[in-house]
């Protein structure tokens, strides 16, 4: 198994360009990065788990200030442990309202799509028009 990896290696496991981990490194989001004698960054598993946390952090919402701020607390030991806990705590809430945001844009645009599925069929909306959004929905799943 291979146990460190070049910034292509890390780019294209990540599908991210190059001048990204280069930023990350500058941020000092990183740590413990090692170059070698030519000025390479040479990763660690421990650098891409850190990456695969950044990731996961930024899909998450987080900005890089924060994610900075969640990589001191790691490297400031079990004294931030509540901290972290806390952080993830409040993501995960974020998250869930962001979901909850995202379920009821596709519980609409779901209805836009039969309203208008069924309005095509008719070759008018004034039907369509008359009718609730339940019975919209329904005529649609009974045309699937």
């Amino acid at each position: 198994m291979q146990t460190t990896f070049s910034i292509g290696e890390v780019a294209q496991r990540f599908a991210l360009p190059i001048s990204t981990i280069r930023y990350y490194d500058k941020q000092e989001l990183i740590p413990d990065l090692v170059k070698d004698p030519s000025g390479n960054r040479i990763f660690s598993q421990k650098n891409i788990a850190t990456i695969e946390m950044i990731q996961c952090l930024k899909l998450a919402g987080m900005q890089i200030k924060d994610i900075k701020i969640f990589i001191q607390w790691c490297l400031a030991g079990d004294a931030t442990l509540q901290l972290r806990k806390e952080m993830f705590e409040e993501l995960k809430v974020s998250l869930e309202q962001k979901m909850q945001q995202l379920n009821d844009t596709l519980d609409e645009i779901n209805f836009k799509r039969a309203y208008y599925g069924k309005a095509v069929n008719d070759g008018t909306e004034k039907y369509v028009q008359e009718m609730s959004a339940a019975e919209v929905l329904a005529e649609h799943q009974l045309m699937k």
